[in-house]
């Protein structure tokens, strides 16, 4: 049995169902099972591991959970790593390299957003060229060479300023040009590992599964949750036990603990080699999708048939060996269609295609109808993410102005607060994968229990309610600073007081950021699945600079006649609920057009749960 037949699933573009997994994306390339008994790898494979380019009767089976250990493993060490490197380095810039706030940010802000973007090259390579497992194996290389070289600027007493003489009249020394010369090639191999682990690592987990089987899929589904609640528990020890070193011991063992894990991580990754999934790349998407459009545009004037008519549309069998699941005509963006249309000149008479830049096959009309299809659902990520941003600045703000002391001697850091938003996931997802998900799968028979955009509708609902949240704490905060605050302005009020507004965006990450992983990975297809889950750093980087601009935005325009903006320097004289606010009110408005959005979204493919334990594909195939 060829690995595309072993992949063929009913493909269906159907109206509001999704499976309800919990954490991160893959859409297809799920790799499938033989049912024939295992028999050593072929030798050729240079992993000698299970390749589904290569037929299946010769290949040990996928790996499933067996191979989970390694993975989730290495991803563990990788991300608390990483983490622990980087949770504490605007402190690390302020301190060591003696930068103003203003350099920093902006070091930090540049910086991130080529980190978030860097995942879309990443993916285009990882698709094109080298395969998952490979890219993941290098980034995963650069990430280690960048953490050394972090350790070595915090060891070596050349690679950063020397220490203030007298801290209180400023006598500091910034950074030279090759200190931050050093720094500059930290960040690049750091970004360098970010591009092709992020948007590798959940595809390459999820291939380990067979996803025609029912067992597959729940093994699917179990797989995001429990990488989701790894990636929270790590993020908790890294803001916490890995911040105290970096504050308390020194930063040389602060960076270079992390450091030691990513050493583990890459020794656990590759241990597993002869466990895993290896699917091939099928080649570059992006050619394809430009090919559909310079089609369409040279065929515009051409007509469609109404109905479907075979032998019409240009629609060749899949290659041999390819892991690419064929999908159907839809009746969506017919323009697109004009691409795939025969007409004279554009076979050849052995039955190949004279110039795919005027002729396309079905297969790549429906890929970028995909492409089509999310990119409006993916906009409604950023405005959620937003408000999630708000976590790692104001709130900071208002915990710095709160009362943070569990004893006499001992207070909580402002920036350990996010913890409590990870908790409350940490929490909620081992709940809702073991027992809500299983009451609601018998309720509605979708295999998640509630569809992939009702997840992602609900964690925008909580993502609002969380800035209303915020902004009424802010008002009971700010007017007991006013009214009872000594000369440092610090309300009398514990800081967990915040904990509801925290707890509130734990809940909108639980539904939201993993319904979106989901969703881009069940409904991209196979050879676009690494760019789906880059799609989820977009969105974080498109949030960052949205935020950053309506920070500016409410800076420069608010105030006035005597009196301070709403984001003025001292929190206690300025209305930074308003702030909260008017994110809520662009969180409903963002809502309504998710809502409409997604009353339009035609599913790729869904599964529903039948009565007798086995699984039904439900189909709504346009034009079928």
């Amino acid at each position: 049995m060829e690995a595309s037949e072993k992949k063929e699933i009913i493909n269906s573009s159907s109206s509001s169902s999704w499976l309800g997994f919990c954490t991160k994306f893959q859409c297809f390339p799920i790799n499938s099972s033989s049912k024939s008994p295992p028999s050593p790898p072929p030798q050729s494979s240079p992993e000698n591991g299970y390749d589904e380019a290569k037929p299946a009767q010769n290949q040990r089976r996928p790996g499933g959970w067996r191979s989970m250990p390694f993975i989730l493993g290495n991803e563990t060490f990788e991300r608390l790593a990483t983490m622990g490197l980087l949770g504490n380095f605007m402190v690390f810039l302020l301190s060591q390299f003696h930068m103003d706030q203003v350099m920093a940010s902006n070091m930090l802000n540049i910086w991130s957003g080529i980190t978030n973007f860097t995942p879309l090259i990443g993916a285009f390579i990882s698709d094109s060229y080298l395969g998952r497992f490979t890219t993941i194996a290098y980034a995963t290389v650069a990430s280690f060479m960048g953490m050394v070289t972090m350790t070595l600027i915090a060891w070596i007493p050349q690679l950063h300023p020397p220490p203030c003489k007298n801290l209180q009249s400023n006598q500091c020394l910034g950074p030279t040009k090759s200190q931050l010369g050093v720094l500059a090639v930290a960040l690049g191999f750091l970004s360098i590992g970010s591009g092709g682990i992020r948007p590798c690592s959940i595809p390459f987990g999820v291939d380990q599964f067979d996803s025609n089987t029912e067992e597959g899929r729940r093994g699917i589904n179990s797989f995001f949750n429990w990488y989701y609640t790894t990636f929270t528990l790590v993020l908790i020890i890294a803001l916490t036990l890995v911040v105290y070193i970096q504050d308390s011991v020194s930063w040389v063992w602060g960076f270079g603990l992390p450091t030691a894990l990513m050493l583990c991580s890459i020794v656990l990754f590759f241990v597993g080699m002869r466990l895993y999934v290896y699917v091939k790349p099928e080649g570059s998407v992006f050619s394809g999708i430009g090919q559909v459009f310079v089609a369409a545009y040279k065929k515009r004037k051409q007509k469609l048939p109404e109905d479907y008519v075979d032998g019409a549309y240009y629609d060749p069998p899949p290659l041999k060996g390819t892991v690419v699941k064929k999908l159907p005509l839809t009746n969506q963006y017919r323009f697109l269609d004009k691409a795939a249309l025969i007409i004279e000149g554009d076979i050849r008479q052995d039955g190949s295609n004279s110039n795919p830049w005027r002729l396309c096959t079905i297969q790549q009309i429906e890929e970028t109808k995909c492409l089509f299809r999310i990119i409006p659902i993916w906009g409604s990520g950023i405005i959620c993410f937003m408000a999630m941003a708000q976590q790692g600045t104001f709130t900071l703000s208002q915990a710095l102005k709160m009362d943070r002391h569990l004893s006499p001697n001992f207070q909580i850091p402002a920036g350990s607060l996010a913890v409590i938003s990870m908790v409350t996931v940490g929490i909620w997802l081992p709940i809702y994968d073991r027992l809500i998900v299983p009451a609601l799968r018998k309720i509605t028979g979708l295999e998640g229990g509630i569809s992939l955009l009702q997840r992602m509708g609900i964690g925008i609902v909580f993502s609002v309610l969380s800035m209303v949240a915020a902004g009424i704490f802010e008002r009971v905060r700010r007017a007991s600073a006013v009214a009872h605050a000594g000369p440092d302005g610090v309300a009398p009020l514990t800081v967990f007081w915040l904990a509801p507004q925290l707890m509130l965006m734990g809940f909108a990450e639980a539904f939201n950021i993993i319904g979106q992983i989901e969703f881009y990975n069940k409904e991209f297809p196979e050879n676009m699945s690494s760019v789906a889950n880059s799609l989820f750093s977009c969105t974080m980087a498109g949030a960052n600079y949205l935020s950053a601009v309506l920070v500016n935005v409410v800076h420069g325009t608010t105030g006035g006649d005597g009196r301070p903006d709403w984001l003025t320097r001292d929190i206690n004289a300025g209305r930074v609920e308003n702030l909260y606010f008017l994110i809520a009110g662009m969180g409903v408005v963002n809502l309504g057009y998710f809502l409409w959005v997604a009353r339009g979204y035609q599913y790729k493919s869904k599964y529903r749960v039948d009565d007798g334990g086995g699984f039904d594909v439900e189909l709504n195939v346009a034009g079928k």
